[in-house]
């Protein structure tokens, strides 16, 4: 009989590539003794700056309740499939999946903490950036990460100078492209495209090849954390990229 696996994931209101996107992903999971769903929940998020207003979308309780209705269905883990703690600080995703354990029992990771514990795996040495967002917003996240020891050169950093979430969607895999090239070409040797409304994820195979680089797709990494936590091998997925092959 083949083991079934329930994954939930909690997704930004205004978001329109992640659903498709994580589905897609978990559809190239190709095991007979496997059978894998992905179910998801929404709270309401419509633009992204460091204003307070914007920042206020993050709060606890809305993002709680939304993993609740998931566990409604009896999932397996909760996948936050944000990226906001790279802006407002990497606890607030701890705070966050540590809140839904305690009130559901169900494990939670996130985009941001999968794609940091994918950093150390990688390797990275000279990390490049890639987001639609404004350039104070990538300041802040570049901040976050050279406390931890990542530093993202302003060279190595490209950002669309944009805050509305449903424009995040509309960006086209040709425009980011661009972009990943542009940091590629300062000398990156991991690029993460950081947002989970860019439609990046399935061109990371391509600009990994075409580049010599790692790309940290921050859809697929909320993906990669998501199976980890149900201990299933992200070898599983074929064709999606680098990160699903790292041991």
């Amino acid at each position: 009989m083949a083991r079934t696996v329930r994954l939930g994931v909690i997704v930004p209101s205004s978001n329109t590539a992640l659903e498709p996107l994580t589905s897609s992903i978990i559809s190239f999971i190709q095991d007979p003794n496997l059978e894998i769903t992905v179910h998801y929940s929404r709270f309401r998020v419509t633009t992204i700056s460091l204003a307070d207003d914007a920042n206020a979308q993050f709060q606890l309780d809305p993002m709680l309740s939304a993993a609740q209705l998931l566990a409604d269905a009896e999932v397996d883990v909760i996948g936050w499939s944000g990226t906001s703690s790279g802006w407002l600080g990497f606890d607030k995703d701890e705070i966050l999946c540590k809140a839904i354990q305690d009130a559901t029992g169900i494990p939670a990771t996130s985009s941001i903490i999968a794609l940091n514990e994918l950093l150390g795996k990688t390797h990275a040495q000279r990390l490049g950036l890639v987001t639609p967002y404004e350039k104070n917003v990538n300041d802040a996240i570049r901040k976050n990460y050279a406390s931890i020891g990542y530093e993202i050169t302003e060279q190595r950093e490209q950002h669309l100078g944009k805050t509305k979430n449903t424009e995040f969607g509309l960006v086209s895999e040709a425009q980011i492209g661009d972009m990943v090239a542009q940091v590629a070409a300062q000398n990156a040797d991991v690029v993460t495209v950081y947002c989970t409304n860019l439609r990046g994820a399935r061109a990371a195979v391509e600009w990994e090849k075409k580049h010599g680089i790692t790309v940290l797709d921050s859809i697929a990494t909320t993906v990669w954390g998501m199976l980890h936590k149900v201990n299933v091998h992200p070898s599983a997925v074929k064709g999606w990229g680098a990160i699903f092959e790292l041991e």
